[in-house]
C-alpha cells in the first residue's frame, strides 16, 4: 500500500489509504471490504528524505511475543513501497494494534529468516506467491518486535 498523508489528493491511494486509516480508528482496528478478515496494523514512520511522518495501513502476520511480519510486496510491483526505504533509515516506528499504540523496531529479514518464514506467510495470503511471480526482486520481509518507549 501507498503511504498515506493528511493532504491526501481524492482518488489517489494516499485518498485510499487514508479512508483504510479512518476506517481502522473507528473500529479498533477492523477493517472491512477487500480486507475484512485480514490482520491490519497503521504503522507510523519517518520519511528517509524528507523527515515528514507518514501512516500506512499494512496487512500483518502476528508472530506472538509482541513481533509481526509485514511484507513489502508493493503489489508485486519492481519497486519497494516508499515505507521499506523510510524503515531502512529510520528503524524505531510507531505501531498501531487494534487500539493500542507500541513503539516497536523493524528489522529486515535475511534471507534465511525470510525462507523459513515466507511459506507460513503464503498460506496466509495466498495472493504473495502471485505478487512474487510478478516482479524480479526479492519481495522483502520485516520483523517489528515492540519495546518500551524511549
Amino acid at each position: 500500500m501507498a503511504n498515506s498523508d493528511p493532504g491526501s489528493v481524492p482518488g489517489t491511494a494516499g485518498d485510499y489509504n487514508t479512508t483504510i486509516i479512518e476506517e481502522f480508528r473507528a473500529t479498533g482496528g477492523r477493517v472491512g471490504g477487500p480486507w475484512a478478515g485480514t490482520t491490519m496494523i497503521l504503522i507510523h514512520h519517518v520519511g528517509a528524505k524528507s523527515g515528514i511522518e507518514r501512516v500506512s495501513p499494512l496487512a500483518c502476520s502476528p508472530q506472538g511475543a509482541g513481533r509481526f511480519a509485514i511484507v513489502a510486496s508493493n503489489g508485486g510491483s519492481p519497486t519497494h513501497p516508499d515505507w521499506y526505504y523510510n524503515l531502512k533509515a529510520n528503524p524505531r516506528i510507531r505501531v498501531e494494534a487494534g487500539v493500542q499504540t507500541l513503539w516497536a523496531r523493524a528489522e529486515e529479514l535475511d534471507d534465511d529468516a525470510r525462507a523459513g518464514l515466507w511459506p507460513k506467510l503464503v498460506a496466509e495470503a495466498p495472493a504473495l506467491s502471485e505478487f512474487q511471480a510478478r516482479t524480479r526482486r526479492q519481495i522483502p520481509v520485516f520483523m517489528l518486535t515492540t519495546e518500551e518507549p524511549a
